[in-house]
């Protein structure tokens, strides 16, 4: 039942963060939008804009790994409120900025150096956040709320950006965001959670080298971390840059795109209500089987096909990726040590998007030297393909779901041992009532990154 589901939601940390994360999320979504129509809206080009991006996301991916040293070696949740203070300040200057009149490209250009600096230091610890939070049984249910959170934010605050531009200007959407992160700061000093943090017993070398020790040893983790990296840059980079010559080509133009990316967003939305109600056995199997329907809008694309089944095909890609986040989110959160929880997520992101940018730029040249079918029926030979040997491997198929027979407590005082304190077992999960066990199945995986944390203790 939906409701019981819900029930997560009488965690008063969990609830309390769910609020001022979906404030947050939402403004995010409303800068995207409004940032680009400021920057073009005050006298900006393409190219400026495009500058003004990359200066954002290139800091951004350079700095994830440290990013996740520090949210392993201190609290998470004050990395986080000291990330969102930061991002509130360069929003709001970037809001005064346009409001002011036209700012240079260099403010431009350094305010948005700093605004990705921020979202790298958040991102990897807000991964590990929820599992304190929230018990192991629960967190499936916690992962898919805040991804339909994102998903509601990602088709809501385009929407309510855009009327804010027009009733006021896009810098007043930049102050609407900037606001937006006080919530988001406001719940996290509200959280109960014990600040607990490794200090400075290691230095940040030997935790990054740490991190990727354990990264490694898991052989599902890094599998499917480099076939998502392999997808975004073969097949979701160019449906993302070829999908809009499409419709301009065989659909009249931004209309029947922007109509395209709405119903993306609503499978995203129900793909998070399916992720909520459904918990399979095993859940990277589910995970990789559903992830086959990702080719399904390259497909639709490349076969030129009639809108209504282009339509049908971008839901069907925003259902997959709702349910294939929640999943896979959770079973990392399940299996990987909680003491390295940030610094193997900073390594997952990085892999998975570091080499997006390379995609983005070569679909286009790619389209003109074949054809517009050929890239996309490329991308979309290759990840039924890769999604086809991910399915084939005993590291996949191995991997079984957690699930521990503890009633769900609201939570009094302090939470226990956090995994890798002492006396406590490296992969052990607490949850909030107090019962430990190990994942079913996960004894290798626990081993492994058991023997990973123990290597990086003894010098070389």
């Amino acid at each position: 039942m939906l409701s019981n589901r819900l029930n997560v939601l009488r965690l008063r940390d969990f609830r309390v963060f769910a609020i001022g994360y979906t404030t947050s999320t939402v403004g995010t979504a409303m800068s995207s939008v409004a940032l680009a129509f400021a920057v073009l809206g005050s006298g900006g080009s393409p190219s400026t804009l495009s500058v003004v991006l990359a200066a954002r996301i290139l800091p951004m991916l350079a700095v994830l790994p440290t990013a996740g040293v520090l949210g392993d070696r201190f609290s998470r949740r004050w990395v986080m409120i000291w990330a969102d203070c930061g991002n509130c300040l360069v929003v709001g200057a970037l809001g005064l900025a346009f409001l002011a009149g036209r700012p240079s490209l260099w403010l431009l250009l350094g305010l948005s150096v700093l605004s990705g600096l921020g979202e790298a230091v958040f991102r990897p610890s807000l991964n590990g956040l929820v599992p304190e939070l929230v018990p192991a049984d629960r967190r499936q249910e916690a992962n898919a709320l805040l991804g339909l959170v994102q998903s509601a934010a990602s088709v809501a605050g385009p929407a309510i950006a855009g009327v804010l531009a027009v009733a006021a200007s896009p810098a007043v959407v930049l102050l609407v965001d900037a606001v937006s992160y006080l919530p988001s700061v406001t719940a996290l000093l509200l959280l109960r959670t014990k600040a607990i943090g490794r200090g400075g017993t290691t230095t940040m070398y030997d935790d990054l080298r740490a991190g990727w020790r354990i990264f490694r040893s898991v052989p599902w983790l890094w599998a499917v971390t480099l076939q998502f990296t392999l997808f975004n840059v073969v097949t979701w980079a160019p449906y993302l840059v070829l999908g809009p010559v499409t419709a301009a080509r065989s659909y009249g133009g931004a209309r029947a795109w922007g109509i395209v990316l709405a119903i993306y967003g609503a499978g995203a939305i129900v793909g998070g209500l399916v992720a909520l109600l459904w918990q399979p056995r095993r859940p990277l199997v589910a995970a990789t089987a559903v992830g086959l329907g990702w080719a399904a809008p390259s497909a639709a694309l490349a076969a030129v096909a009639p809108l209504i089944v282009v339509g049908v095909a971008a839901f069907t890609g925003g259902l997959v990726s709702s349910i294939h986040g929640t999943l896979w989110t959770t079973t990392v959160q399940q299996r990987i040590p909680a003491e390295a929880m940030s610094r193997v997520n900073s390594l997952i992101v990085l892999g998975a998007f570091s080499v997006g940018p390379i995609g983005l730029a070569l679909a286009g040249p790619a389209a003109q030297a074949t054809s517009v079918a050929t890239v996309l029926a490329v991308g979309v030979g290759w990840h039924l393909l890769a999604n086809a040997v991910l399915l084939s491997t005993s590291a996949i198929r191995d991997v079984s779901s957690v699930r521990t027979a503890t009633p769900l407590e609201v939570p009094h005082g302090p939470p226990g041992p956090r995994p890798g304190d002492p006396g406590t077992p490296v992969c052990d999960q607490r949850g909030t009532s107090g019962a430990t066990t190990t994942p079913p199945g996960g004894a290798a995986d626990c081993a492994a990154s058991q023997r990973a944390v123990t290597r990086v203790s003894r010098p070389d």
